[in-house]
């Protein structure tokens, strides 16, 4: 065992932790498991892309009462600094995961010990409602216990600030540099002060649903389509808490639950993953849809912070829409809705990833409306939400990983209004005679049909880290020159920031803050990215080729060849 690892097992040992965390330590040591060890303890758990993310246990790289001790510590000093002549507040919202209820109830309890004035949701809620709840009730921080889609054996820790987004540079590196100064959990005030606890519910639950309320645009539609049949499921979630309150203000009268997964238990017992990007995760739902012959299947994941959506394609079969089709299609919704109605002035903007389909681009285009891209982590759009605002008119955005957000009351990407506003698309659809399916072909043949892969490969643990850090050079130091036959013409390297012309050689600087991404853009059009998972173990490729589709019925044959072009940038990758 590495001299660093050993250290920290044995300050674990002797210091002043748990005698259950000092027993489970001791056992593995008995029994030789020093690689579990060694992944427990290589490092410390950091915030990423979606805050602090782990798996559930003893040690450093674990999430556990110290881990999340002392990042509670570390953002309580930090808040206290920032806001020195005044009355702290933070929300705190848990999900369905096991010990997400404890969890929530220690960080209130340290943010109480440290005289802050703590809002704590007595039940699970949706991760936008906490969002919400930030800027609703005034606060300067918040916290949400989830960690999202991720197998159970995690949990996490998403830091807000007072924007209702989650936290961002410099806060997050300041925010770890406090917690880093902390050299002990006895510097961790773990007793709680109940008189600075205050238990919130329905009364946020009503303000929040009333604002989501005010984002319905097509009510009209709804009342002829009132009794369009939708299947739902929140995956033993959060989502049971609001989706269906919210389906039924909006109008429609038809909503069936698949109640094996209305459930909320962290275990997930229905399925692998609690993940709407999964057909595993959707297969319940699938099935009841089939049985009801229904018009729209919508699956939250256990925060409530992305939805996956199933529609009938052409033959009458069920099929998933990927996240950039989603949110392709809201985007385009929304900005003819604004059109419509004459609210296009030109100060409007759209927001999406680096990583998420350029077919936004595309539509912003058609409409002379911005688009802005943003990294990967919806924090980024919350942040140009935030810089923007008073000055240019957000109207809506997403990522291709399944989260969108229409309206800037919530700074963070929302499955509980995207329900609603899906539905009612759906709804739009029908009353003109179409399925969603029909409005998606109807897009791709107005600009052109693009097609999005994504490839994850797990790499687990220290080593898994260093592969993944040594693929990411490879890459960097021997790009190819071409993919699927064409030429390479453009690498970005958002680490280095910069931007080369493979043809001319010449290099722009890119407008974003530092990220370990890598793509490459060929000459026709076909793009690939590269990004290590900032919240779990892997390494991710992103794949978007396009071709234009001349018209519906064009569809399955133009999908062939686009998801042959993907296999053959696969191979040229040796990814497959």
């Amino acid at each position: 065992m590495e001299t660093a690892i050993r250290q920290k097992v044995d300050a674990w040992l002797n210091g002043n932790y748990d005698e259950a965390t000092k027993k489970e330590i001791q056992q593995l040591l008995d029994n030789n498991q020093h690689d579990a060890l060694a992944d427990a303890f290589y490092q410390d758990l950091e915030f990423g892309t979606g805050g602090l993310r782990g798996i559930m246990g003893v040690g450093s790289n674990r999430m556990n009462r110290y881990t999340l001790g002392m990042a509670t510590q570390g953002l309580s000093n930090y808040l206290k600094q920032n806001f020195p002549d005044q009355q702290v507040k933070v929300a705190i919202a848990h999900d369905s995961r096991n010990n997400s209820d404890v969890f929530a109830r220690i960080a209130a309890d340290i943010f109480s010990a440290n005289g802050i004035k703590v809002y704590l949701f007595k039940e699970l809620r949706p991760t936008p409602e906490l969002s919400f709840a930030i800027r609703h009730l005034g606060c300067q921080s918040g916290v949400v216990i989830t960690a999202s889609h991720n197998p159970k054996e995690y949990n996490g820790y998403k830091a807000y600030w007072n924007d209702g987004g989650q936290v961002t540079a410099p806060h997050d590196k300041n925010i770890i540099a406090e917690v880093n100064k902390i050299k002990s959990i006895d510097e961790v005030k773990f007793e709680a002060k109940p008189e600075n606890i205050e238990l919130i519910g329905e009364e946020v639950d009503e303000a929040y649903l009333k604002a989501v309320e005010g984002l319905s645009i097509s009510q009209d539609a709804i009342k002829r389509q009132h009794d369009m049949k939708i299947v739902f499921t929140p995956l033993h979630g959060t989502g049971i808490t609001l989706v269906p309150e919210i389906l039924k203000r909006f109008g429609f009268t038809n909503v069936h639950i698949v109640e094996e997964q209305a459930i909320s238990d962290g275990n997930f017992p229905t399925v692998v993953y609690p993940n709407p990007e999964e057909k595993e995760a959707m297969s319940l739902a699938l099935k009841k849809a089939a049985e009801l012959d229904a018009d729209l299947v919508l699956a939250t994941d256990p925060d409530s912070d992305r939805v996956g959506i199933a529609v009938k394609n052409n033959q009458g079969e069920f099929v998933l829409l990927n996240g950039n089709q989603t949110g392709s299609l809201l985007i385009n919704y929304l900005l003819l809705a604004w059109q419509k109605s004459g609210k296009l002035t030109g100060k409007e903007f759209v927001v999406k990833t680096i990583v998420t389909t350029d077919l936004i681009k595309e539509i912003a285009e058609s409409y002379g409306v911005k688009m802005y891209e943003t990294l990967t982590g919806f924090k980024y759009i919350a942040e140009l939400i935030k810089q923007l605002e008073g000055k240019e008119q957000y109207i809506g955005g997403g990522e291709e990983s399944y989260g969108y957000l229409a309206g800037d009351f919530v700074r963070d990407k929302d499955a509980i209004s995207s329900c609603a506003l899906i539905a009612e698309m759906a709804a739009v659809a029908k009353d003109n005679g179409q399925s969603l399916f029909d409005m998606m072909l109807e897009m791709y043949t107005k600009y052109n049909f693009y097609k999005e892969e994504l490839v994850s490969i797990t790499k687990k643990g220290m080593r898994g880290a260093e592969e993944i850090q040594q693929m990411m050079q490879d890459m960097r130091a021997n790009p190819p020159q071409t993919l699927a036959g064409s030429k390479i013409v453009q690498v970005s390297d958002y680490k280095s920031g910069t931007r080369k012309n493979q043809q001319t050689g010449e290099e722009t600087k890119l407008d974003l803050e530092s990220s370990n991404v890598l793509q490459y853009l060929t000459e026709d059009g076909s793009k690939v990215s590269a990004r290590p998972s900032g919240t779990e173990p892997k390494i991710k490729f992103y794949f978007s080729v396009k071709e234009p589709l001349a018209s519906a019925d064009d569809f399955d044959k133009v999908n062939q060849k686009l998801s042959e072009k993907i296999q053959q940038i696969m191979s040229d990758l040796k990814l497959k």
